[in-house]
C-alpha cells in the first residue's frame, strides 16, 4: 500500500507542478541573496576603504554599517516573500495533492 501511495504522489500532475515551481523558485532567491551577500564581502575583500568611508566628515558611523544592514533586511525580505508564496501557491497545490491521495 505505501509504494502504491507513494508512485501514486509522484506521477501527480500537482506534485510535479509543486516540486518543479518550488525548486525553480528556491534557486531563484539563494542565488538573488547569494549575489547580494558575495558582492558585501567582495567589497570588504578586495577595497575595504570604500565601505570604511565616513557617512560625514564629523561621523564615526561608515557607510559600511548601513549596507551590512541592508544585506540583513534584504534576507528578511526574501524569507518573506518566500514564506507568502509557500502559504498560498504551494500550500493549495499541497492541498490538491493530498485530496487526491485521500480519496485512496
Amino acid at each position: 500500500m505505501r509504494k502504491e501511495l507513494v508512485e501514486k504522489i509522484k506521477n501527480d500532475p500537482n506534485y510535479i507542478e509543486l516540486v518543479t515551481k518550488r525548486t525553480a523558485f528556491s534557486i531563484k532567491l539563494t542565488i538573488a541573496i547569494l549575489v547580494v551577500y558575495f558582492a558585501f564581502i567582495l567589497t570588504i575583500a578586495f577595497d575595504p576603504t570604500l565601505l570604511g568611508t565616513p557617512m560625514s566628515s564629523d561621523s564615526v558611523t561608515t557607510i559600511g554599517i548601513p549596507i551590512g544592514m541592508a544585506v540583513i533586511v534584504f534576507a528578511f525580505i526574501l524569507t518573506g516573500i518566500y514564506t507568502r508564496r509557500a502559504n498560498t501557491e504551494f500550500d493549495d497545490l499541497s492541498n490538491k495533492i493530498k485530496k487526491s491521495v485521500k480519496d485512496l
